[in-house]
């Protein structure tokens, strides 16, 4: 199997999964593929939407107590949660995460699944999370987390999720410790930012007037330029 890594999907925290699922659909005119019945051993719900062959997830929690219902209150409802990657080996990501002294936070293993999910504290910015489905080499394969027919969902919108965007006090340290992380050369752009290329999509580091790196928003391709803030970050639509 050759090797790759490609952005694949987003996660956002809101208060209200039914209201915050409506506004999304509504305003990027998507179709819920998937609600995952797994999550709620952590104290949560969720609904994903296609995006091609991307997905947008939005996590609600239904108890006290969680991780996501702490960066909800923490972050007061604004900025991203998680950056998803899938690729051919999550365990051997996992390893170069440690000898860079980057935490496990949670393994998600099925019968033909591995996710494995970085601390936030070490990463920076936002929870990352490498995965793995058997099969999903060809990008509108399998892909566990969307479940089991997320493909005719995804038809309905065919552009692409080009980029997360993270803004950071110092875009050159993070963008930095993230090459390290994913074994991809940080590229400087224009206006201090910073681009990671991966396989599929990419990740931009923005300077900005930020405490500490946060996940703000997330570039899409589109015929037609537009943006929408929706579950506390910037949903960019460029040609």
């Amino acid at each position: 199997m050759a090797a790759y890594l490609r952005l694949r999907q987003v996660c956002l925290v809101a208060a209200d999964l039914a209201s915050a699922a409506e506004r999304v659909a509504s305003a990027l005119g998507v179709a819920e593929c998937y609600r995952d019945p797994n999550v709620a051993k952590y104290g949560l719900e969720n609904v994903l939407f296609p995006i091609g062959n991307n997905l947008v997830e939005i996590v609600a929690p239904t108890r006290q107590g969680t991780a996501a219902g702490r960066f909800l209150e923490r972050h007061r409802g604004r900025n991203g949660y998680m950056i998803i990657l899938d690729c051919d080996d999550p365990e051997r990501r996992q390893r170069r995460a440690e000898s860079l002294g980057i935490r496990v936070a949670n393994v998600i293993r099925h019968a033909n699944y591995l996710g494995v999910q970085l601390h936030p504290k070490d990463t920076g910015a936002a929870m990352i999370e490498f995965n793995h489905t058997a099969g999903g080499e060809d990008p509108y394969g399998p892909y566990a987390p969307a479940g089991p027919n997320w493909r005719p969902a995804a038809r309905l919108l065919p552009p692409r999720l080009r980029a997360a965007e993270i803004e950071c006090p110092d875009a050159v340290l993070l963008a930095a410790r993230w090459s390290e992380l994913f074994e991809k050369p940080a590229e400087k752009m224009n206006d201090g930012k910073y681009r990671i290329a991966l396989d599929a999509g990419a990740l931009h580091f923005l300077p900005g007037a930020v405490a500490e790196p946060v996940f703000t928003g997330i570039d899409i391709e589109s015929v037609e330029p537009f943006t929408h803030d929706l579950c506390g970050i910037r949903f960019r639509f460029s040609v």
